[in-house]
């Protein structure tokens, strides 16, 4: 009875300490990203010096692993590194897939979300966004052999895409009779593609751009079909945090007036790349 008592003391004081917030050592909080009680991130990175900024790791080439060098770079990477860059603080890239993003945001493990994210009325209801810092659509990537044209040729076909995207609602919407297969990331949705399990992967024009020029012969796939869709790319920050997504936005425009976003652009998409993709005339919003 005596031994039963003192384990329940001992339960009762460890919940004690998760109910004041504290952890065994060495756990990562949500609250040492995000500072003390009523203060912005903008305050908490600047008091920890750092910027965590949570970035794809397979998308080429907005976030992915370079092989020579074996880190991350790419078109989100380098605008982190410029809103670092802006707050004199350095930059820690932090992984995120497109169903894990969000709560890694919520849960305080990064400062902001970089991550080919389409800003949807459905997220902001969890999190807000900053102003729109790129503009795609929705296509098809297919064999360059396959006589599929578009959407209206998937119809009791299967189609790749990726768990928590806008991409996977997107192609039910215009082809309710294909058959969607998710998967964690577009690599293993191309590689579901050249192993004939799907017939077609869908995504932003962007990223089927990047898995096209990855590959040992780009010449065998085909982007087809028109835009279906609307991706306006924005950075994710957490809900009522005005003082952050502010500096986001100021940084964003000061980035495109001073010509370093057109900078950023040409260097991964221009036409010296591999993933050239021809300016669609889209302008970032600018406030006077």
């Amino acid at each position: 009875m005596k031994k039963t008592i003192f384990v329940l003391l001992i339960v009762a004081f460890v919940c004690g300490l998760v109910a004041c917030g504290k952890a065994p050592e060495g756990t990562k909080t949500s609250e040492a990203t995000m500072g003390a009680p009523g203060m912005s991130t903008i305050e908490a990175v600047k008091e920890k010096g750092v910027l965590v900024a949570g970035v794809k790791d397979s998308v080429v080439p907005f976030g992915y692993v370079d092989e020579k060098s074996g880190e991350l770079v790419g078109f989100d990477v380098d605008l982190c590194r410029y809103i670092a860059d802006e707050l004199g603080v350095k930059l820690e890239l932090q992984p995120v897939t497109s169903s894990n993003r969000i709560p890694m945001l919520t849960e305080g493990k990064v400062d902001l979300l970089a991550a080919t994210m389409t800003h949807k009325i459905e997220r902001d209801e969890v999190i807000d966004f900053s102003i729109t810092y790129f503009m795609d659509g929705q296509r098809l990537l297919v064999p360059a052999d396959s006589g599929i044209k578009g959407y209206e040729d998937l119809a009791g076909k299967k189609v790749g895409s990726v768990k928590g995207s806008t991409s996977e609602k997107n192609i039910l919407m215009v082809q309710p009779a294909a058959e969607v297969i998710s998967f964690e990331g577009y690599p293993e949705a191309f590689l579901a593609l050249k192993q004939g399990k799907v017939v077609a992967a869908t995504t932003d024009s962007v990223i089927l751009v990047g898995l096209k020029g990855s590959d040992p012969d780009p010449a065998k796939w085909a982007i087809v079909g028109d835009f279906f869709s609307s991706e306006p790319y924005a950075i994710g920050v957490r809900e009522n945090d005005s003082e952050w997504r502010d500096f986001i936005n100021f940084t964003l425009m000061k980035m495109y007036k001073e010509g370093k976003w057109e900078e950023n652009y040409n260097k991964w998409l221009g036409p010296d790349t591999k993933y050239y993709l021809p300016p669609t005339g889209w302008k970032m919003e600018i406030w006077p």
